[in-house]
């Protein structure tokens, strides 16, 4: 339908110039008119986004719906967009949960609702188009654009700290990001180009690429975060709005993932394996370590915050063990390399389904109650039966209960880490045990056993827009858990062609 179509300036800008039309809506049309503007802006886009699935080709691992037009000529920067079968799926992701984020705000933000509504219209284009980008330029731009709206997002509408949690989270992500700039400078004066698909050919010595791979990790090990520069992430969730947690966790951790798989790969190859034993290193802390603070948590944001850098830790970890693996002279071929990046890939996805309807089930909580504080709570079943069911299963799903997407990603990548290490796996799969322990800690002592004290007995279960939202991540969640088939055919060409461009380019 859309095949002759711009696709990708539209599902870029289509949420930025929504977010415009909603300002101005706010100031002249009232708050409910911005709201329902707000939601068809998000929910067009989403539609949009659908059909980069319906028209992709899963043969090829060629980017597909590219768009050429030159912008700089001088400098040679393009405004060059596409989407392979790595960065398609998060297209969609960010598309669709910014669609439950706005319905989720709707009876929720009293105050400048137009603002916040916005707010994530224009942070969804700057997100797509980080996705989006085949040039360096313009990857750059719109990565750091993307914090102005969050900043924003948790300046005006968070908690009492929120000061404090803005600058702190603003300070680690930009100064990470201005040593990733002098990577693609230099890179620029090697090949003559900013394309990044140019960069990936570029032929560098070890030293460059040892210099050029520590830029990208200060910069995507901040996004993702990683241990020990995760520090941001607890303060900016328990400060954040829930939409503004939701976006953070489902959607910005993953771009920095996904600029491990686009830039640190492919372009430092012998780099990346010459320090996978680093990055492995933060991974499995991040996994073990990260998990046991989790446990000792009372807030439920601050614990659902360190639970999503332990889960993250399985994307770095199934991207950087590769190398390993190809060490086994048994694992010659690409098979369990194939494994370990799908794997985090479809962690990416699924995390992103589960740590939003993680945050939306505190949100609903805090809604009533005023408070995130764990001991503040004692038998929500009695009063809330339809939303424990739905926090229960999400709580479940985090935990890794085969059946749901939180299973699948972590078993391939603890699969692709015996190929590797029979340790590495082994403490990977620690966090099955230190997951269920926070999680089911937190589940037994908020929603389980006697009213805990009459503002529980005073709460109200959940409307009807809060069902739908609820719906929606719970039928995403489950699709992915018994059914992830259509997500491994889309990124199987492309997760391919990456390892394959690994394995050739090493010096």
């Amino acid at each position: 339908m859309f095949a002759d179509w711009p696709l990708l300036s539209l599902l870029v800008w289509t949420p930025i110039l929504g977010g415009l039309v909603v300002l101005l809506a706010g100031d002249h049309g009232g708050a409910q008119g911005a709201k329902r503007l707000a939601l068809i802006f998000s929910t067009a886009t989403f539609i949009l986004s659908l059909s980069l699935f319906t028209g992709f080709d899963n043969s090829t691992s060629a980017m597909q719906f590219v768009e050429f037009y030159p912008w700089v000529s001088s400098f040679s920067i393009n405004y060059h967009f596409g989407v392979d079968g790595i960065s398609m799926p998060l297209i969609i992701l960010t598309a669709f949960i910014t669609v439950i984020v706005v319905i989720a705000g709707w009876d929720v933000i009293k105050t400048k609702p137009s603002q916040y509504m916005a707010a994530f219209l224009i942070m969804e284009g700057l997100m797509i188009a980080v996705f989006s980008a085949l040039d360096a330029i313009f990857f750059y731009v719109f990565w750091e654009g993307m914090l102005i709206p969050m900043f924003i997002i948790i300046g005006v509408w968070g908690g009492p700290n929120r000061v404090y949690a803005t600058i702190k989270f603003f300070i680690y992500t930009f100064i990470g990001s201005v040593f990733m700039l002098i990577a693609m400078i230099y890179m620029y004066y090697q090949s003559g180009s900013f394309s990044i698909l140019e960069m990936h050919n570029l032929k560098l010595s070890m030293d460059e690429q040892f210099w050029i791979f520590l830029a990208f990790l200060m910069a995507f090990a901040v996004k993702v975060p990683m241990w020990p520069v995760h520090t941001w992430l607890p303060d900016a969730h328990v400060e954040a709005p829930t939409g503004g947690s939701v976006i953070l966790a489902a959607i910005m951790l993953k771009i920095g993932g996904y600029g491990f798989i686009r830039f640190s790969l492919p372009i430092t190859p012998d780099a990346s394996h010459m320090l996978d034993w680093l990055v492995i290193l933060m991974s499995l802390t991040a996994v073990v370590y990260i998990g046991f603070v989790a446990l000792v948590q009372n807030d439920m944001k601050k614990l659902v915050a360190y639970s999503s850098i332990s889960h993250m830790g399985f994307v770095t970890l199934g991207l950087f063990i590769v190398f390993m693996i190809w060490e086994n002279p048994a694992n010659s071929n690409l098979t369990g390399a194939v494994l370990a990046v799908e794997g985090a890939m479809i962690q990416m996805v699924s995390h992103g389904f589960i740590s939003a309807a993680m945050f939306l089930a505190i949100g609903v909580l805090y809604d009533r109650m005023h408070s995130r504080n764990i001991s503040d709570y004692g038998g929500v079943v009695n009063t809330m039966p339809v939303f424990t069911a739905f926090a229960v299963f999400f709580a479940m799903a985090n935990v890794g209960l085969p059946g749901t997407s939180g299973f699948v990603g972590e078993f391939m990548v603890i699969l692709a880490a015996f190929k590797a290490n029979f340790w590495f796996a082994f403490l990977a799969a620690l966090t099955l045990i230190i997951g269920a322990a926070y999680t089911l800690w937190m589940v037994k002592r908020v929603y389980f056993g006697d009213v805990a004290n009459e503002n529980v007995a005073k709460l109200n279960d959940l409307n009807a827009r809060e069902v739908l939202i609820m719906s929606l991540l719970a039928i995403a969640v489950l699709i992915l858990g018994l059914w992830p088939a259509p997500l491994i055919d889309v990124m199987h060409a492309s997760v391919n062609n990456l390892l394959h461009h690994i394995a050739v380019s090493k010096l």
